[in-house]
């Protein structure tokens, strides 16, 4: 897992579905992806593929059938 957190490396998708999760998250509890799909208006192929990418630079992590914010160095506005 490439946990570097380069923040540079994520794309507008990869922000705009980390921010949804970031809503979520501190709107209580987890986010699933059938809601970052609703919340987005991405497809899920997009929504599933974005998580993977932040998961894997540490930004989101699992947590039970949804994810959570993983330890963040930036800051977002939503």
């Amino acid at each position: 897992m490439d946990c570097d957190h380069d923040v540079q490396a994520l794309s507008d998708v990869d922000i705009h579905v980390y921010e949804a999760v970031a809503s979520q998250v501190l709107e209580g509890g987890g986010a699933e992806p059938a809601a970052l799909v609703h919340a987005t208006g991405l497809t899920d192929e997009d929504v599933r593929r974005s998580l993977a990418k932040l998961v894997g630079h540490g930004y989101v992590v699992p947590k039970g059938a949804g994810f959570t914010l993983g330890p963040h160095t930036f800051e977002v506005e939503y």
